[in-house]
């Protein structure tokens, strides 16, 4: 019987209470609506234009070369020549949480990447938190591994014509210098190739990979020579604790695999193009850093390796006594190098595409030119940020930074993939990750374990970054979320 003195115009199944916080803080997006969504942007829509090959040069170009070309030098001296075994670590670490994203990949292949399957799958929160550490991921890697590519250009232009930049336009303040030109230029420079779109992205891009495979098998030939198996008698010197620490830095070495990943509103046939793509990329590049890795440590003592991001040209100098070969190797690393920072550069626009997109971020980030089908204005504002903190910061900061968002946002990626298979056991999936949840599992651990071995001040800034997005998601994202909306009737009955 109804209560006369109730109120009128409370007719609860028109105007349902709003959800409480903890439920928006939770609310997730069902993934028939991101793949339906998938392409659109403000204005226009990303166009499919990449097949197989493309997509496996993107996850090779945006991965081979940045631990090789630039963070070698820095590894070797906290592991000795068990750096070998570091790489194996970083590679299994890397190879468990790529099982999970060649699945979710070929099932959910949109923009967003990880941060696109959290948000299916955990809630908009951890979604959110996700594609904060992936903007952390991406961003800073671009100035990161920029940073190296000047180091590169100098042993190229002391090997061609003698001179080199000097200290104070070729290194960020702390290290020598007032600001890292170089660095800029080189970001600046894939700037121009994004603009285009991503079919000539992808063309550049496939050019210089041949070209970075090519130089490491020449090392690999060249280094060989100069190979003393005595420089692997003591192989553990500073224990498993130095190889867990040179394991961590060295995972920066496998970021990258995921950027195929970014590529899902891009892709011809994305659902069976995506998870083939990351594991062969993966399987190519693992296997090419442990060999460059042996026949470096076999080639030079491992007591005589500095913190030298052009640690490989000036190997081939030493076995061969020619300063050509160097100079040879120097150039195709300016070219190596050149590809990460551009295929890295494109999957940071295309996830804070998708972030944007969902009301999360400035909706100037989804905005797609006509013409191109790129997001020209995200490109820019992400290529000047990035370029200008490649010029103002060192290396070593910004790889370990870059390692730990990583770590963290596989992490979840593993949780996802578990969490996906129970909430909707029935969806076609064109990879399925074995023994799952097993490997997932270790996928997890890994991660954690090797968060673990990075130092307290990069987990303070880690805080620091996190605390930020926080404030960042709650001050803005949370309100201007698309699933904020009152037409959230489809969403949740996808919830229950």
């Amino acid at each position: 019987m109804l209560d006369q003195g109730a109120p009128p115009h409370h007719d609860t199944s028109a105007a349902p209470a709003s959800p409480g916080l903890a439920a928006r803080l939770m609310r997730r997006k069902p993934v028939e609506r991101l793949v339906a969504e998938g392409g659109q942007g403000e204005g226009g829509s990303l166009r499919r234009s990449l097949g197989l090959w493309q997509l496996t040069m993107i996850s090779i170009g945006a991965t081979l070369g940045t631990g090789i070309f630039v963070v070698l030098g820095e590894a070797v001296p906290k592991a000795g020549p068990a750096v070998t075994l570091s790489f194996v670590i970083a590679g299994l670490t890397a190879l468990f949480s790529a099982l999970s994203y060649a699945e979710l990949a070929g099932t959910i292949p949109v923009a967003g990447s990880s941060y696109s399957y959290a948000y299916a799958t955990m809630g908009e929160l951890v979604a959110w938190i996700c594609g904060w550490c992936l903007v952390l991921e991406y961003g800073v890697s671009v100035a990161a591994v920029a940073v190296g590519w000047g180091e590169y250009l100098n042993e190229l232009l002391d090997g061609t014509i003698g001179v080199t930049i000097p200290d104070a336009l070729s290194a960020p303040p702390g290290d020598g210098g007032i600001f890292n030109l170089p660095a800029l230029i080189v970001v600046l420079l894939a700037m121009t190739f994004l603009l285009g779109g991503a079919r000539e992205s992808a063309r550049a891009n496939t050019v210089m990979v041949v070209v970075k495979i090519a130089a490491l098998v020449l090392f690999c030939a060249v280094g060989v020579q100069g190979f003393r198996s005595g420089n692997y008698e003591n192989f553990m010197p500073l224990g498993m604790a130095g190889v867990s620490a040179a394991g961590a830095t060295l995972f920066f070495s496998y970021i990258g695999f995921d950027a195929a990943s970014t590529a899902g509103e891009e892709a011809k046939n994305a659902q069976r193009d995506l998870p083939r793509a990351i594991m062969l990329s993966l399987v190519i590049v693992t296997v090419l850093y442990v060999l460059v890795a042996a026949v470096a440590v076999g080639a030079k003592p491992w007591k005589g390796f500095t913190d030298s991001e052009a640690a490989l040209a000036q190997i081939m100098t030493d076995v061969t006594g020619q300063s050509f070969w160097g100079t040879l190797l120097a150039f195709c690393a300016v070219v190596a190098i050149a590809s990460v920072v551009l295929t890295v550069l494109y999957g940071q626009t295309r996830v804070l595409f998708a972030m944007s997109r969902d009301g999360l971020v400035p909706k100037v980030f989804s905005k797609v030119h006509p013409k191109t089908g790129a997001p020209r204005a995200n490109t820019l504002i992400v290529s000047l940020f990035c370029g200008v903190l490649a010029a103002a910061v060192p290396l070593g900061q910004l790889a370990d930074a870059t390692s730990i968002g990583t770590l963290f946002a596989f992490a979840l990626v593993n949780v996802a993939v578990v969490v996906l298979r129970r909430s909707r056991p029935d969806m076609p999936r064109t990879f399925r990750v074995p023994l799952s949840p097993v490997l997932p599992a270790l996928g997890f651990a890994f991660c954690v374990w090797m968060m673990g071995s990075l130092s307290t001040i990069t987990w303070v800034v880690f805080g620091v970054w996190m605390a930020a997005g926080l404030v960042f998601y709650f001050v803005y994202g949370h309100r201007r979320s698309r699933l904020a909306t009152p037409d959230t009737s489809e969403v949740r009955a996808h919830q229950k």
